[in-house]
């Protein structure tokens, strides 16, 4: 070992303890002093129990925020969810004879390009998405770090940004002329299934978005948040399900490009059953469920 220099201790099972390093260095002055050295950097992703703190702390921030500022980043990040919504049509929804020869292999391409970038641009720059607030702030509520009326602006408020910034973009899409015609039957076909489907797959996408948001959170790095992100969201894309903000965009952006739907048809049909199935699939199956896991239910085995 060098001299002036000590060592971090081992932790009794092996491996280096994350105390503070220290060494002596010369003064000017004569003599000696000792430097100490902060803990070591955050692991690249945080163990489950201090994710779902991390969590916790996350969904109370949201929480609090004015609700001018929810609804401002509520627009910004219902606006990256509908260009990611416009790219993947514009990419995985225009490969006709891939979709022919190998189905599985376009729904692969249709969700690999697009939602993902969408929401890792929402995550890295802070703005808020209903469907991950159904998670966030409901495990703040369940932790009694926030409120019910908190609760109801975050969501309120974040879901009218959302719609907002996703018809800004159909709209621009709309007036660039560089989306395809299918875009129409891509929204026809998403107010066509019964109700209870509608519902069903909104509960399967949203856990999926919820968990690709709560590992990104515990993710220190840029690349870690990115592949937190992508397999999940590829993953609900490329499976059919529905996501309330991306068809805020995808299902209005087709009836300006003369899908036969009415706003009513879009709201009852569609918007609907995939908003509450979101809230569930968020709410239930996500913040429920990890919070009976690492705040409700024993944390260790008893001593016998």
């Amino acid at each position: 070992p060098c001299a002036g220099f000590r060592a971090p201790a081992l932790s009794p099972r092996g491996g280096v303890r994350h105390a503070a390093v220290s060494r002596v260095v010369s003064s000017s002055r004569g003599g000696s002093r000792h430097i100490s050295f902060s803990d070591a950097p955050p692991p690249p992703l945080k163990a489950p129990p201090a994710l779902t703190d991390g969590v916790i702390a996350a969904g109370a921030a949201k929480a609090s925020m004015p609700a001018s500022k929810i609804v401002m980043l509520g627009i910004i990040s219902g606006a990256h969810i509908a260009f990611g919504a416009c790219l993947c049509m514009m990419v995985g929804g225009a490969v006709p004879a891939i979709k022919a020869a190998n189905p599985g292999l376009q729904r692969i391409i249709y969700g690999a390009f697009g939602l993902p970038f969408g929401l890792l641009m929402t995550v890295i720059t802070g703005a808020e998405l209903f469907t991950g607030n159904t998670a966030f702030v409901t495990m703040a509520l369940m932790n009694g770090k926030t409120t019910l009326s908190n609760l109801t602006k975050s969501w309120f408020c974040s879901y009218l940004g959302n719609l907002i910034g996703s018809l800004i973009i159909a709209y621009l899409f709309f007036l660039s002329g560089v989306m395809h015609a299918g875009a129409a039957t891509i929204a026809t076909a998403k107010v066509s299934m019964p109700w209870i489907q509608a519902f069903a797959r909104g509960i399967l996408c949203n856990w999926l978005v919820c968990m690709a948001v709560w590992m990104a959170s515990g993710a220190s790095d840029l690349a870690s948040k990115a592949v937190a992100i992508w397999f999940p969201i590829s993953a609900f894309v490329a499976l059919g399900l529905e996501h309330c903000v991306a068809n805020m965009c995808i299902i209005p952006l087709g009836m300006m490009l003369a899908a036969p739907i009415s706003i009513s048809t879009f709201i009852t049909n569609n918007l609907i059953p995939v908003t509450l199935g979101n809230t569930v699939g968020g709410g239930l199956f996500v913040a429920l469920f990890y919070h009976l896991a690492y705040k409700k239910l024993p944390q260790s085995t008893p001593s016998k």
